[in-house]
């Protein structure tokens, strides 16, 4: 199993919408790099929910439910499918992550402007102790 950080605008589509609706397709990426990681997800991996922009936080759990799929009307770029896993007990804000000494290899803080971003099994581990205390 893989781990990622997938990023939402939450007045967009946030945790609160994912759980309401029970599963989504994960799509409408239209960067590269964050392509080729969906691409890199297979049924099973988890990822982070991320809300951007105003709240800046990991706030829930997600199951990766279905490997990539063209999306756009070219099919140039990947989707994935997703569901809820859980809320995390609380949110790990930006502030947090980047104060974590543990966490300063964090994809997600090398490339800022990726909606998607790999974490490293250890990482994972680190964000989910930070979401229990």
């Amino acid at each position: 199993m893989r781990y990622w950080l997938l990023r939402s605008e939450p007045d967009v589509y946030g945790w609160d919408h994912l759980v309401r609706d029970g599963a989504t397709e994960w799509d409408g990426v239209r960067n590269y790099t964050a392509r080729n990681f969906l691409k890199e997800m297979q049924p099973g991996d988890r990822a982070f929910f991320y809300h951007s922009n105003t709240e800046k936080a990991a706030v829930g759990i997600m199951e990766i439910t279905r490997a990539w799929k063209p999306d756009g009307e070219k099919g140039d770029w990947a989707s994935v499918a997703v569901k809820p896993v859980e809320k995390l007990p609380r949110p790990v804000t930006l502030a947090e992550i980047k104060a974590e000494p543990r966490l300063a290899k964090l994809e997600m803080l090398r490339q800022s402007r990726l909606s998607v971003t790999p974490v490293r099994d250890e990482e994972w581990a680190v964000i989910q102790e930070m979401a229990a205390t």
